[in-house]
């Protein structure tokens, strides 16, 4: 008999129970063995979607791990292992066995498989669009998932192997086919482009949720222009771009505001996050608890990053948002601050669009002057010093800026084909990757490889323990 694969595995562990009812986040798994006739009403749909929304937040997903792999895999942070956490992905050392790659893995099928359960639904009694308008989330929901599993194990910036390889592409719930393979990353990248197209298809702008919990037809129009910028896409990235900008929707957050919106719900410039609340939460192991405290506290900021605040830019110290711990130990103190876990995470600010925008403008011509002027649109509400040209080593200093411990700087480092920065030796303890390392992708996890004999493991990793 064939062993499952992970990716199996995960769809099949949500088809174990279900049940609908309108208070519940998540689905439980506990009463159909066939979860598809489960699925009757809208109101039942609805409920699968929130439980999806509700898995994103999870701590191997957004709820943490994502984040802070991209940030101690740059030249923003470290880890300090005061609770032994992060010690091989600020390494970039992680073994195909390791908890960090398994579970991040297969929790993003998880929410793959969710979506995929969603979009497979028919015969739903309510009203057509609000069920196109919920089946369409779904769509630009997996979308991102494999984009988020994409950039974390696809060897795109790896030479030396096969820079083809993506991840599996996987657009049923459940499927005969219990060995995927891995879709290459171009047809990964159509496969996304078109989930979002799809998702665009299949919404409508009013029945958009103004709570920004839910994603919106904005919120899909921000996720194209990120994909777009990643694969250098931009007459898309600028397109996508225009959609945000035009709605009039969003505002970039004033210099006052900044410190607070992250104890906030839905600030003007929030387009799409997760919601947290302190009875539904990661506990320790969320993000308040890795960015600060004795206790835990692993992920510490890097000098080489607090020295780039002005002395009254409201990013740095002068309004608390970063900090000193202990005397001397440099702190993300104001994202994620609230100690019951309430304060939501924020995937899609309107500033990542405006200097996504700023990008894709100088990209497509060098010297368009308005280039310049949407990059200077966020220092100017951060009391900070305008820039006096539109560079792409300045655009990726100011995202560097405005978005850093939010999960971007590896992803930004990698798509513009840069080494990963040694600023500080003794504690980036990565050593400095050379763009192009197979450190620079994820092992695929040895349970998949174990279970399915057509996955192929990345460059550089061992396919046995």
């Amino acid at each position: 008999m064939r062993k499952l694969s992970i990716i199996i595995l995960a769809i099949a562990l949500l088809g174990i129970t279900f049940s609908c009812t309108k208070d519940d986040l998540e689905p439980t798994l506990a009463q159909s063995k066939n979860i598809l006739v489960s699925i009757n009403t809208t109101e039942d749909l609805l409920t699968l979607l929130n439980g999806t929304y509700n898995r994103m937040t999870q701590a191997s997903y957004y709820g943490r791990d994502l984040i802070i792999f991209n940030e101690v895999r740059s030249d923003n942070c470290f880890s300090n292992g005061n609770s032994g956490r992060f010690l091989t992905p600020a390494a970039m050392t992680l073994g195909n066995n390791e908890a960090y790659v398994t579970d991040t893995w297969s929790q993003i099928y998880a929410v793959i498989a969710e979506a995929n359960l969603i979009i497979g639904a028919t015969d739903i009694e309510g009203d057509e669009d609000e069920i196109n308008h919920i089946k369409g989330q779904a769509y630009a929901i997996r979308a991102l998932a494999h984009f988020d599993l994409l950039k974390l194990y696809g060897q795109q910036h790896v030479t030396g192997g096969d820079p083809t390889l993506g991840i599996p592409y996987v657009t049923v719930f459940k499927d005969d086919n219990l060995l995927p393979v891995r879709n290459t990353v171009a047809e990964v990248k159509t496969n996304i482009n078109n989930d979002l197209m799809q998702a665009l298809n299949l919404m409508d702008e009013s029945l958009n949720n103004p709570s920004k919990q839910y994603i919106t037809t904005y919120a899909v129009n921000a996720l194209q222009a990120r994909v777009a910028v990643y694969f250098k896409d931009w007459p898309a990235a600028k397109l996508a771009c225009e959609a945000v900008i035009n709605s009039d929707n969003y505002e970039i957050i004033s210099p006052e505001n900044f410190p607070k919106i992250w104890t906030q719900d839905g600030p003007v410039n929030s387009i799409f996050e997760l919601a947290f609340s302190s009875i539904d939460n990661q506990n320790i192991n969320g993000l308040q608890y890795i960015y600060r405290g004795e206790n835990y506290g692993d992920i510490e900021a890097l000098a080489d990053l607090t020295d780039l605040f002005e002395a009254d830019d409201v990013r740095g110290f002068s309004t608390g948002m970063l900090g000193i711990e202990g005397g001397s130990l440099l702190r993300n103190m104001g994202k994620y601050p609230s100690i019951d876990y309430s304060d939501e995470i924020f995937l899609i600010r309107y500033e990542e669009v405006v200097l996504m925008y700023a990008e894709a403008l100088f990209e497509i011509d060098n010297n368009d002057p308005e280039a310049l002027v949407w990059l200077n649109k966020v220092p100017a509400k951060r009391k900070a010093t305008l820039y006096s040209e539109a560079t792409k080593a300045n655009i990726m200093l100011e995202r560097r800026k405005e978005l850093c411990f939010e999960g971007f700087r590896f992803d930004d480092l990698a798509r513009t084909g840069s080494d990963i920065p040694l600023v500080a030796a003794l504690k980036q303890t990565h050593g400095g990757p050379q763009y192009g390392s197979y450190k620079y992708a994820f092992p695929i996890p040895l349970a998949e490889l174990n279970a399915n004999s057509a996955m192929v493991q990345n460059y550089g990793y061992s396919s046995s323990k």
